[in-house]
């Protein structure tokens, strides 16, 4: 495609694993192509291949963010790519624990939860 593309892909691969990326390459279709395209480049090509703060940074702002804003599908996705970041799990939560002061209890309280299923599940497959 492009070289941004190029960047953003390997990037998103890096961090979300070949599994998850060729999964979701798998289900593209017309419809959302040009919306894939938008967001390798935009997310993965541009934000998230800047070198100014290490992928474990990028992901802990990142799983608060998402917690912070209550959109839990797209956490569960990033959690499951601390693996590939060097974000421990006491990093995501001293995150949930920013997001339970500056964004409300209930949100964090929510994103532990999911935290901690994604976690055992991840425990289970190493």
């Amino acid at each position: 495609m492009n070289e941004r593309f190029d960047k953003g892909m390997a990037i998103r691969r890096k961090v979300l694993g070949d599994a998850h990326v060729d999964r979701a390459e798998a289900a593209k279709t017309e419809f959302d192509a040009a919306f894939q395209e938008m967001i390798t480049e935009g997310a993965w090509g541009t934000l998230w291949a800047r070198d100014t703060i290490p992928l474990r940074e990028r992901s802990m702002l990142t799983v608060a963010l998402l917690a912070a804003t209550g959109n839990f599908e797209e956490l569960e996705m990033h959690l499951r790519a601390t693996a590939n970041t060097g974000t421990s799990q006491q990093d995501v939560l001293e995150a949930l624990l920013h997001v339970a002061v500056y964004a409300g209890v209930p949100k964090a309280n929510h994103a532990v939860r999911i935290a901690k299923a994604v976690f055992s599940d991840l425990d289970r497959d190493t």
